[in-house]
């Protein structure tokens, strides 16, 4: 044992029950509209108060409109959850990060960028990409709509506690090789089942060398594996990402956190359920050609030769085949954003390809921050220029055409170059074909009009 996962989650453990899961004690909740009101209504209807609504964030992201949030949202149902979860909020006493404040943005982008998410907590949300604030050097998982209720009451959640697993990537990552592309290669190794089961501990000279926004867009696409979640040891990359944010520990406070944080490694002796190990330089720009993550390949591969029913329904349902290669596909809309790819690294990366050049006409290009704060940064940093020289537009920050829950819906039939993290049957919109990817590969697909290798580009 001695994983860094057994030493957060056994620092949290109320009660270890006979047979039974652990009741385990929770640092931090996030509330979205979407999974939230259940779990308001449960609470109320038990005549119960928020055992510690200081301890609880809520903020609209999912319903989002990424154009005119000043007025009116036109979709009636996400108009009602977007109300319901500030009513919610005002009612039981909770910190709410309203649309168009400064504050809002996805959850899963302004937890860590406010100093929220910090290392050695316990972090969960209704919302299966929690999993992303594990690159904080917290044990962060998605729960479900009646655990959000139990967390609101009692700050605590009754779990099984998963089996550990390290997977270590080492080497240097080529050029044009990003984060996302470490985690589509590793789900295509594992499949989207390979780490049922298990937390997920990532380390080696790549996830050293990672930037926080790298580690958060890594640990955000764990769940994809089938993880309960993925996480990294904190580091001075972690110290210095957090240093100075709205709620760090600030003076004698911050001295104190970071020397606890600088024991949150696993030991030399830690033993791993399972342990794997991959090598960089098996990495290239990944693209997905299928219905789910784990179906990826190499940008300049060809898609294999898979086998059953449900393998060949993914391709027809793609309009693709075995043995075909992706690169000089033509692509209808490019998507830029999500809780996986809508940090300001990420829009730096597009702009590093869009320079000079000019959007493919015939493209439809959603640029959407993940937050206020990542607009702003754009914005001081020029990048905004850069893009609308190039024929794009920012839109406004939301979880956007990440899932067809706004108005950012991909039309039947038509592919989108997307950097967000699922590919699944109209996940997009109703007939959508998604192709997954990093910011570099999207990029390259916005200039030129079809699927690119980045790596020409740069």
């Amino acid at each position: 044992m001695n994983t860094l996962f057994d030493k957060i989650w056994d620092k949290h453990v109320v009660q270890q029950l006979p047979d039974g899961p652990t009741q385990l004690y929770i640092d931090r909740l996030y509330c979205h509209e979407v999974t939230s009101p259940q779990a308001f209504d449960g609470m109320r209807a038990r005549g119960l108060k928020c055992f510690r609504p200081d301890h609880i964030y809520c903020m609209p992201d999912h319903n989002t409109p990424t154009h005119d949030q000043d007025k009116p949202i036109e979709d009636p149902v996400s108009a009602k959850q977007v109300s319901t979860l500030a009513q919610n909020a005002k009612e039981f006493g909770l910190t709410h990060y309203a649309m168009m404040s400064k504050d809002n943005g996805i959850i899963h982008v302004v937890g860590p960028e406010k100093g929220l998410s910090l290392p050695g907590m316990t972090i969960v949300c209704g919302d299966s990409h929690t999993s992303t604030h594990g690159a904080m050097g917290a044990v962060a998982f998605g729960i479900g709509t009646s655990e959000v209720e139990m967390v609101m009451a009692s700050e605590c959640i009754l779990q099984q506690k998963p089996k550990s697993m390290r997977i270590s990537i080492n080497g240097k990552l080529q050029k044009g090789v990003t984060a996302k592309d470490v985690a589509l290669y590793l789900m295509s190794q594992l499949t989207t089942s390979g780490a049922t089961g298990y937390f997920v501990e990532y380390a080696g000279d790549v996830v050293k060398n990672l930037s926080m926004e790298g580690r958060l867009t890594l640990c955000n696409l764990s769940i994809e594996m089938g993880a309960r979640g993925g996480f990294v040891a904190p580091d001075e990359t972690t110290f210095e990402y957090i240093k100075g944010r709205e709620f760090a520990p600030k003076g004698e406070a911050w001295d104190k956190a970071v020397a606890y944080w600088k024991t949150l490694k696993s030991g030399d002796d830690a033993v791993f359920d399972k342990e794997l190990v991959f090598d960089a330089k098996d990495i290239e720009p990944r693209i997905t050609y299928g219905t789910n993550p784990g179906m990826g390949i190499g940008i300049t591969e060809a898609i294999p030769q898979g086998e059953g029913a449900g393998f060949q329904k993914s391709l027809d349902y793609m309009g693709f085949k075995a043995g075909e290669k992706l690169l000089g596909k033509e692509i209808d809309y490019v998507f830029l954003g999500a809780c996986t790819n809508g940090r300001i690294e990420d829009f730096r990366a597009f702009a590093s390809i869009a320079k000079g050049r000019k959007k493919c006409e015939r493209v439809v290009a959603w640029l959407v921050p993940g937050s206020w704060a990542v607009d702003q940064q754009i914005r001081e940093e020029g990048i905004d220029k850069i893009l609308e020289e190039a024929g794009f537009e920012i839109r406004q920050p939301g979880c956007s055409a990440c899932l067809a829950m706004n108005d950012d819906k991909v039309p039947a039939g038509k592919y989108s170059v997307s950097t967000s993290n699922r590919n699944f049957e109209g996940r997009q919109g109703p007939g959508s074909r998604t192709i997954l990817c990093s910011p570099l590969v999207a990029a390259a697909a916005a200039v030129t009009g079809k699927i690119t290798d980045p790596r020409e580009l740069l």
